[in-house]
């Protein structure tokens, strides 16, 4: 008995010492999203460690709606004035034009491919931020890679309107492009973040309402589930340099869909039944992504439905890396992937 108390007392002591050094170490250490470990390219470490110092920023209430238009109204500005050098860069032209009622950014690459086949691309921003000119770096990234037009979507954002709406507005172009000729064997469709979510929710509601689906889809870094469930949200959540779940994330969920819905297959499409059919569909994000439980839990629902799908991860890599250092070594490979998911699923027909 006395032996027993004695190695109790040692191993309680350990423990408390043990306790001690983790706290210290962690008052004197970079914070995890900061963390550039030595297996990424040199670009990435060089920038990595100023990523996070906005990812505490809060953002409006759910339903708070005329300041969500300022904030959303800014970010906008900021993002498209960000984008300027790369659009002045690309050789192509951009133009405004609108789809069954829905502006678009048309964005035609000066060495066109094909005219026969085309892309749509779903910009993210958690529902509630973001532009199709905001984000247009990740429309033309695909454009030059693969020679298509880019029909980039400027859907309207949360909380002005909700999920049925949204991707009621991706439908309607997909109904417009129809009348243009493109069938959606046509067309690949891609989106990031929650444009990728959207991508995939908006799939499963064409083929329940009978509509043919896109040729192939290709997901960067997608929120395939706006509830907060999943390993990486919690493994991650201090990883992740560019927000938070419940400063960021949580309230725009319920800016773009109520509590009730937040498992709706359209909303949240991890939840899907994808038995029925669906695109192949291409995966790609990082291993520093709160989301990465998202990537995982959506290819096997994909792949042990029986369909054709890829998940590429990239090592070290944080959120919607490909557009954010596009001549990093990691972003062009991954580009490149896509555009390879391309050739084969859509031009090749």
């Amino acid at each position: 008995m006395l032996l027993r108390r004695r190695l109790f007392l040692i191993l309680a002591s350990a423990a408390a010492i043990a306790q001690i050094a983790t706290v210290s170490l962690a008052q004197g250490a970079e914070p995890l999203w900061a963390h550039a470990p030595d297996t990424i390219s040199s670009e990435w470490s060089a920038v990595l460690s100023k990523l996070g110092q906005g990812r505490d920023a809060k953002v409006p209430a759910p339903d708070d709606v005329q300041a969500w238009k300022a904030l959303q109204d800014a970010d906008s500005a900021a993002k498209v004035e960000h984008a300027a050098p790369f659009v002045e860069a690309f050789n192509g032209t951009l133009r405004d034009i609108t789809l069954g009622g829905v502006p678009v950014v048309e964005v035609t690459p000066d060495k066109l491919a094909r005219d026969d086949k085309i892309a749509v691309y779903l910009h993210g921003g958690a529902y509630t931020f973001n532009s199709a000119r905001g984000a247009i770096t990740s429309a033309i990234l695909l454009a030059d890679e693969t020679g298509l037009t880019v029909m980039a979507v400027d859907y309207t954002l949360a909380p002005h309107v909700k999920w049925q709406e949204t991707t009621d507005q991706v439908l309607s172009v997909f109904a417009a492009l129809a009348e243009q000729d493109f069938a959606a064997s046509d067309i690949v469709l891609y989106g990031d973040s929650a444009g990728g979510g959207l991508s995939a929710g908006s799939i499963l509601k064409m083929r329940d309402q009978g509509m043919e689906m896109p040729a192939a889809l290709i997901l960067w870094s997608p929120w395939s589930d706006i509830t907060e469930t999943g390993d990486s949200y919690v493994t991650l959540r201090d990883a992740e340099p560019f927000f938070t779940y419940r400063d960021v994330l949580g309230p725009s969920a319920l800016a773009y869909a109520d509590a009730t819905d937040h498992r709706h297959p359209y909303v949240s499409p991890v939840y899907g039944d994808f038995t029925m059919g669906f695109p192949p569909t291409l995966i790609q994000g990082g291993t520093k992504e709160i989301f990465l439980s998202n990537f995982v839990r959506l290819y096997q629902a994909l792949d042990q439905a029986g369909q054709t799908v890829k998940l590429d991860l990239y090592e070290g890599m944080p959120h919607v890396f490909m557009a954010a250092l596009p001549e990093s070594p990691e972003s062009r490979a991954a580009v490149g992937k896509a555009g390879d998911w391309v050739s084969y699923h859509l031009l090749k027909q």
